[in-house]
């Protein structure tokens, strides 16, 4: 089990402990009146940590408290970890951002782009400019997911059996060829749009270096940084420190459990865009190897240059993703933050009305949790709950207003 790092003096890291204290306040009242089951915060400055607190339950029914060892699903905080698996190859030679993603799974080659018509009888033409590896590592490939119920590729998706979940006997090979024979929203690289994108990466990921997802992410990055409860399912001896999963009630508004699979053993479709399942420790772990550039505790997983490339916004134009993106369900609000490679990556924080730093990057799953990373505060926070979906309540816009008034060096 890996352990949260010991904790900090918070003003000798430039916190108010009565202003941090604000944070703990705040979502302890989402728990008291039902709102959440539980949740966990941990927020590190300079390499320390400077505030973690939990409250509430992981489990309602059985009334388990939500402690500091609580295994949680991530979902798309799943995306960075697989994007940079993916940017590790890069690193050795073996792919170009702009290679096709057919060079590793040829029917892509094929893919058709929707042009108009019914879910049921689309008119497509032919890609004009290929999916690209880059183009999937910034959700520009024109691939989207079947929940966002806002297009008529959404709906062959869900027809196709997509939409929060995946056909029974189907692995990440199978899938992406279903995919790569459905319409892309759009031309790749032209817009932005969230989507199936990191499990088609996870997928190139297998090509290239041979193994299957699971081994290659353990055997270089969960074993290398110490993540021990990081992983695709939750065998056995971890069952009990496993959250439940809850959406809101619309009668009472009341967290209510919601039927989930129990992941006791490792899947047939291995999502790197969304299966993975850990704890805030590990996580942190995660976000200190960005935040140091790539090393973590001697241990070096990315050179820096390539995390400073991956947390740079790659959007054509520098354009943000209200100018380049769909209105549509996404991890992050979408004035002035672009999108790098496997990260959102704040352009203009008085644009996105939150009072993080320029060139801070992060991402979210759909259960309401969060990570970001600040460089130039030098600021990591992490905050895990579980309820879908991640945009009931402005949960992640609260807890960074509530960590930067904090601040008071």
């Amino acid at each position: 089990m890996t352990e949260m790092p010991t904790a900090a003096d918070p003003s000798t890291l430039g916190f108010d402990p009565t202003r941090l204290q604000r944070i703990d306040d705040h979502f302890a009242a989402y728990v008291d009146d039902g709102r959440l089951a539980g949740w966990q915060v941990a927020v590190m400055r300079k390499g320390r940590l400077a505030h973690h607190s939990t409250y509430g339950k992981r489990d309602l029914e059985s009334g388990a408290d939500w402690s500091p060892d609580t295994v949680a699903r991530m979902y798309s905080m799943s995306k960075p970890i697989t994007s940079v698996a993916l940017m590790m190859l890069h690193e050795e030679g073996r792919l170009q951002l702009k290679d096709p993603v057919a060079k590793f799974i040829p029917s892509f080659a094929d893919t058709p782009v929707y042009r108009s018509g019914s879910f049921q009888a689309p008119l497509t033409e032919p890609q004009t400019e290929p999916m690209r590896i880059w183009h999937l590592l910034t959700h520009t490939s024109g691939l989207t997911y079947g929940f966002h119920n806002s297009h008529a590729t959404d709906a062959m998706y869900r027809n196709d059996g997509f939409e929060w979940g995946i056909p029974a006997g189907l692995d990440l090979e199978a899938c992406c060829e279903r995919w790569a024979a459905l319409p892309l929203v759009f031309q790749p690289g032209t817009e932005w749009n969230y989507g199936v994108s990191t499990d088609v990466l996870g997928r190139v990921v297998e090509v290239i270096s041979g193994q299957p997802l699971d081994v290659f992410l353990q055997e270089r990055i969960f074993g290398p940084l110490g993540m021990t409860d990081t992983a695709f399912w939750v065998p056995d001896e971890k069952r009990d420190r496993f959250a439940e999963l809850y959406y809101r009630n619309p009668g009472t508004g009341h967290a209510a459990k919601m039927p989930s699979p129990k992941l006791a053993e490792k899947p047939e479709m291995l999502s790197g865009g969304g299966g993975l399942c850990g704890t805030a420790a590990d996580y942190l772990r995660f976000a200190q190897m960005l935040m140091n550039r790539g090393e973590l505790d001697g241990v070096r997983i990315l050179g820096s240059r390539t995390v400073d490339y991956m947390t740079t916004n790659h959007l054509p134009g520098n354009a943000d993703l209200e100018e380049y993106g769909r209105p549509l369900f996404a991890e992050t609000t979408f004035d002035g933050v672009g999108f790098g490679l496997g990260f959102s990556v704040v352009l203009d924080s008085a644009a996105n009305k939150v009072p993080w730093s320029v060139g801070s990057y992060s991402w979210g799953g759909a259960a309401s949790t969060t990570f970001w990373n600040d460089p130039t505060e030098e600021i990591t926070a992490v905050f895990l709950t579980q309820l879908l979906p991640s945009s009931t309540y402005p949960i992640r816009p609260q807890l960074q207003q509530l960590v930067y008034q904090a601040l008071v060096d």
